[in-house]
């Protein structure tokens, strides 16, 4: 019995010395949203909660102007971690219920890598608007596409991560059991 509450006690020692993480936030702030104020030549703005989750440096609650884009969140955010999937990062658009107007939610998917290398607008658009205009020069019409780029209140943005990120974390788990069985094979051959 003495052998087996040893055994017991080495154990939760430890799974609690390996358990932590590395990836926790090193401080914590007072309150619970992070808030940026921005500047519109001293006109107050209307603020909106978005939320960022995934692998960025800083994801959370951010209380921003009603004209913030991705590409601002994202730089508050602390920009994306090292293993972040930059091709496909989702922006989870809740559904609207005001008065007369209903919408859907929606997904959103963004490609920040695509925008790094060829800088078009087209990859971070949250909305596409294509207009007909009239050439007033040849007399033609043309389309005119208008990306918005803005995001709206209640937007969730997720930053997924990489397969070697996944990877990562299921050698990191294997790791340490690996480390609790030999400990705990070690005590019972005592």
């Amino acid at each position: 019995m003495k052998k087996f509450l040893i055994t017991l006690a080495v154990l939760c020692a430890t799974l609690l010395l390996f358990a932590q993480t590395d990836n926790m936030a090193t401080s914590l702030s007072p309150t619970s949203a992070y808030s940026y104020e921005g500047s519109r030549s001293g006109v107050q703005k209307l603020k909106m909660n978005v939320y960022v989750l995934g692998r960025v440096h800083k994801p959370g609650l951010y209380l921003v102007p009603d004209d913030t884009d991705f590409i601002t969140l994202l730089a508050l955010a602390g920009g994306p971690a090292e293993d972040a999937k930059l091709t496909k990062i989702r922006i989870i658009r809740p559904a609207k219920q005001t008065l007369g107007d209903e919408s859907d939610a929606e997904i959103i998917w963004i490609n920040f890598k695509k925008y790094m290398e060829t800088a078009d607008d087209q990859y971070l658009a949250t909305k596409k608007t294509t207009t007909r205009v009239l050439d007033e020069l040849t007399g033609e019409e043309t389309d005119n596409t208008v990306y918005d780029l803005r995001l709206q209140p209640g937007d969730t943005v997720v930053v997924s991560g990489t397969i070697f990120y996944a990877f990562s974390k299921v050698a990191d788990f294997l790791s340490k059991a690996a480390i609790a069985l030999s400990v705990y094979k070690m005590i019972t051959t005592l």
